[in-house]
């Protein structure tokens, strides 16, 4: 049961090819998910990459699992890992050419620099529609429209403004001051976000502080994963956000706990996100893992 594992700045996945797990047919199960992600009774990880698979439109296809076992739509660090992993096995051009993964939120286009240690993925078009993303406006959704300022109410103890994005997956972004954006404020706001009810698919949430013009820090809560070090998806939907605010320009270096993600914010909101992976192992899982 072979698995490679990497990080990209610290939210680390396991790839899982399934030509190596024929009994498993589809995928793995919710159950085999949580015991491969575990830190103490599997090999431990932010999630596991299924693929690569076939794609009609791509060529490569890709599903990603977090840790309760969940499928998420689309990953910016998964699909840069998986481009690494792609790279590795010398499945992914090794001259620079773009390629193409579909994932359940949509395609994408990538491109592999510096021997795979840096990777830039055109993650597609940010939207902050709510039908979209999507978000229950209450008594005044009757119609959609963007979500930008909104008031989030009954949160624990407290109210939040917030905006909406989808890149593919949902997002939840709290513009705040820098004293709130701490690994203490998201671990105690983020999982009464992640499922409150304006959010029927739960949701991604981004704790926003705008440093200046090019810059921006986030502390990121992730849907199905919890705290998380860095994501790829996070850093895209804060920087469209805080552009959107007219906070930022159209170039924007994200900050977070494990390290910076480049975001340039096309004309129409597309968003290309360049980044580093690091390959951790590769080895076998024993099946008495999954036994026990």
């Amino acid at each position: 049961m072979f698995f490679t594992k990497y990080h990209a700045l610290g939210n680390d996945y396991i790839v899982l090819n399934p030509k190596d797990y024929p009994d498993w047919r589809n995928a793995p199960s919710p159950e085999q998910i949580r015991t491969v992600c575990h830190r103490n009774f599997g090999v431990g990880s932010d999630g596991i990459l299924w693929g690569p698979l076939p794609s009609k439109d791509s060529q490569f296809g890709l599903r990603i699992f977090n840790p309760d076992g969940s499928e998420a739509e689309k990953s910016g660090n998964g699909l840069r890992i998986f481009s690494r992993y792609l790279f590795d096995e010398k499945l992914a051009p090794s001259d620079g050419r773009a390629f193409t993964i579909e994932t359940p939120g949509g395609q994408v286009s990538v491109t592999i620099k510096d021997a795979g240690r840096v990777i830039t993925v055109a993650m597609g078009s940010v939207s902050f529609r709510s039908d979209r993303v999507p978000v229950n406006l209450g008594e005044d959704g009757d119609f959609a429209r963007d979500v930008i300022n909104e008031k989030l109410r009954g949160v624990a103890d407290r109210d939040f403004v917030f905006c909406a994005a989808t890149i593919g997956n949902p997002h939840c972004v709290l513009p705040l001051t820098a004293a709130e954006v701490t690994p203490e404020f998201a671990k105690y706001y983020g999982p009464h976000i992640e499922t409150h009810p304006a959010f029927p698919k739960k949701t991604n949430v981004q704790f926003l502080h705008v440093i200046d013009r090019s810059n921006i820090r986030i502390e990121i809560w992730e849907r199905g994963a919890g705290y998380t070090l860095a994501s790829g998806s996070s850093s895209s939907a804060a920087a469209a956000v805080a552009h959107r605010l007219g906070l930022v320009g159209r170039n924007v270096t994200v900050h977070m706990p494990g390290g910076q993600i480049g975001i340039e914010i096309g004309h129409k909101y597309e968003i290309q996100m360049t980044g580093p992976v690091t390959r951790v192992a590769s080895g076998r899982m024993d099946a008495e893992m999954l036994g026990a």
